[in-house]
């Protein structure tokens, strides 16, 4: 699955390039409660057609019913004022959602919560076209638009950033896909690769072992054969990929993971159990002269505990941290696996064992 904001610039560029009238929303502003976080995009067709959300739906629904002819003025009806049922031309407008609380009931938002959107009408193909390659070729871009004319800027960006808007300039960094790497093709890897899909990943999957990759069925999803450490070092690792070993064998694993910790990505961990963990540092310490410090990046054991015990739960648990970390959300320590399972260990009571001398 594309990256939403990539898949909605997509498809606007192809509703334009067709000559279709389109318009661009833009979340700008929220106060209270939102459905959607600032920075959000959709995109609205003249026929009705919508990519990605700004809300829950009501929203949508209103512009869909206000500048498309899917939802045209029946004859003889009179129309509300500012209802044309068209995109129209023109720079961009602002428009304001839930300012009272009948309107936050009527459009869906939580209580007390209200929605500022930029529309911009009819972005122009070229630019947009621009935009899609540059994204499509792995970059960050920052999209600067003028308010007063409608005119956009594309921008190279060096790291992502928030929305901005002063008034005169809306800017709004849009990122190629998160990539996830994953070495080794067992079965947690096939759950968590579909997880990883699922939320926008685009995921490669390394493993040199034939006999794992024989059975490899998840779609949408790269096999690499090379050595894992070879993968690493070409795959062009930065602050939107994470690289994750599954296979429990060294040979495999730790070049890879050694490798990943020279880049910056953003999560860099294994699979195991807290003594497999241990005894990987102690490994990397001693024969790659590596030390806790250089080490500190690399988690594992893996995931947040959640008591998980089967493939596809310890896949829920591991893309639940992979997305903490990608959100910048800390998570308290008691969560960790490791954590929680000494904490468990140092509550469960000594089992006592007692012999007792049958009489003769």
């Amino acid at each position: 699955m594309e990256n939403l904001d990539v898949t909605v610039l997509r498809a606007l560029q192809g509703w334009r390039a067709e000559g279709r009238r389109a318009l661009l929303a833009t979340v700008v502003r929220t106060w209270g409660s939102s459905p959607r976080p600032v920075g959000s995009v959709m995109a609205l067709c003249e026929t009705g057609a919508v990519v990605g959300s700004v809300s829950g739906g009501c929203i949508e629904d209103d512009l869909i019913y206000r500048y498309s002819r899917a939802h045209g003025a029946v004859q003889g009806t009179s129309v509300p004022p500012g209802i044309t049922h068209e995109i129209p031309t023109g720079p961009p407008e602002r428009v304001k959602y839930g300012v009272s609380a009948d309107e936050a009931h009527r459009f869906g938002l939580p209580c007390g919560g209200t929605l500022e959107l930029v529309l911009e009408f009819n972005p122009d193909a070229g630019s947009l076209a621009e935009l899609v390659q540059t994204l499509a070729s792995g970059h960050l871009v920052e999209r600067r638009t003028e308010i007063d004319t409608g005119r956009v800027e594309l921008r190279p960006a060096a790291t992502p950033a928030a929305l901005s808007d002063d008034g005169q300039w809306l800017s709004n960094t849009f990122g190629p896909e998160y990539r996830m790497l994953l070495i080794g093709a067992g079965q947690l890897t096939e759950y968590l690769a579909t997880m990883a899909v699922f939320n926008g990943f685009a995921v490669t999957v390394c493993d040199p072992r034939e006999e794992y990759r024989g059975s490899w069925n998840v779609p949408g999803v790269d096999i690499a054969t090379d050595m894992p450490d070879d993968v690493v070092r070409g795959f062009r690792v930065d602050r939107r990929t994470c690289v994750i070993a599954l296979t429990h064998d060294p040979k495999l694993d730790d070049l890879a993971l050694l490798e990943a910790l020279e880049t910056d990505a953003f999560y860099v961990g294994a699979i195991g159990s807290r003594r497999n963990n241990e005894a990987r540092h102690a490994r990397m310490i001693e024969h790659f002269d590596q030390t806790p410090e250089s080490l500190a990046r690399l988690r594992g054991p893996i995931g947040i505990y959640i008591g998980s015990k089967t493939p596809a739960e310890i896949a829920v648990s591991v893309m639940a941290e992979v997305l903490a970390v990608k959100n910048g959300v800390p998570l308290p320590r008691d969560m960790e696996v490791a954590t929680a399972k000494n904490t468990l260990s140092a509550a469960e009571p000594s089992a006592a064992v007692c012999f007792v001398r049958e009489p003769s």
